[in-house]
């Protein structure tokens, strides 16, 4: 005679759950873990690798996009004043504590040293050299670079980006290469502003609040200033702008996940534009002092 129904049902459910039971044990669990760990650092590894291939590759596509015609002049000009109108308050206003700073810290480590004299040269030179072009980068990475990545990003999560490409348009060469040469020109500009700014301030500081000489402080940074140290100014301010373009144009054109994607993107493309900037900036200034000869009185 066959067994009841709900017995054999009993006996199938008893070893299914036993089976399961036995299948998902600390073993299984383990396994899986382990797999889970073992296969993170080299996944990071070669993720970042990925992301630094994509962006170098995205780098050179821009270059050619700025050789290619017909240039796009109405998108250059109407980013260069939209970079222009957001970042020429700020950093003038930046310009006058940095200047100060520097002149005050300056002064007083020369007084010290018994070369007051000397206060105009080290202080001009700091301000033309060094602070001018880094708030010309702070500025144009943190309000044109921040405000490139998020109209891509928009662009991109609403799929203009491939609506364009379907269209046989180039993203890159319409959108992109215009704003690299419009934040690039505009740091030209901007870092002339920032360094008259900055020498204005320091003057007035060390004048004024120490006590200096106006006629020692002019006459020792034209003793020891020379026209390189201006130009090296305005081609670290040209090459900080085309940076903070690439990256930020690169963030948002491979920013993904609605809105909050757009939002990390900026905040990654700000992050990674000033970690680049001040490692341009290192690299310059120590080629610089290797191939340009300095004044000695």
């Amino acid at each position: 005679m066959s067994p009841p129904t709900g017995t054999g049902r009993s006996a199938s459910n008893t070893s299914t759950s036993t089976s399961t039971s036995t299948s998902s044990g600390p073993g299984s669990g383990t396994g899986k873990l382990a797999a889970g760990t073992g296969g993170g650092g080299p996944t990071r590894l070669t993720s970042g690798l990925r992301g630094f291939g994509h962006f170098f590759a995205f780098c050179l596509d821009a270059l050619r996009g700025l050789v290619r015609r017909p240039f796009q002049v109405r998108e250059f000009v109407q980013q260069a004043w939209f970079i222009s109108s957001v970042s020429i308050l700020p950093a003038a206003l930046v310009a006058i504590p940095f200047g100060a700073v520097i002149a005050l810290q300056l002064g007083s480590l020369v007084r010290q040293l018994g070369a007051q004299s000397f206060t105009g040269a080290t202080s001009v030179l700091a301000v033309v050299r060094e602070a001018s072009p880094i708030v010309t980068a702070l500025i144009i990475a943190g309000a044109g670079g921040s405000a490139i990545c998020a109209d891509l990003g928009a662009r991109k999560i609403r799929e203009e980006l491939d609506a364009m490409e379907v269209l046989g348009i180039d993203p890159v060469h319409r959108l992109v290469a215009p704003r690299i040469v419009a934040a690039a020109l505009v740091a030209a500009l901007l870092n002339g502003l920032v360094s008259v700014v900055g020498v204005a301030g320091g003057y007035f500081f060390n004048v004024v609040m120490q006590g200096g000489t106006p006629g020692a402080y002019l006459a020792s940074f034209q003793a020891l200033g020379q026209l390189s140290d201006l130009a090296v100014g305005e081609v670290k301010a040209v090459l900080f702008g085309a940076v903070a373009a690439l990256v930020a144009s690169y963030h948002g054109m491979t920013a993904k996940g609605g809105p909050k994607g757009v939002g990390d993107a900026v905040n990654q493309s700000v992050v990674l534009t000033f970690m680049l900037l001040f490692a341009l900036n290192f690299v310059i200034t120590a080629v610089y002092f290797q191939l340009v000869p300095q004044r000695g009185m």
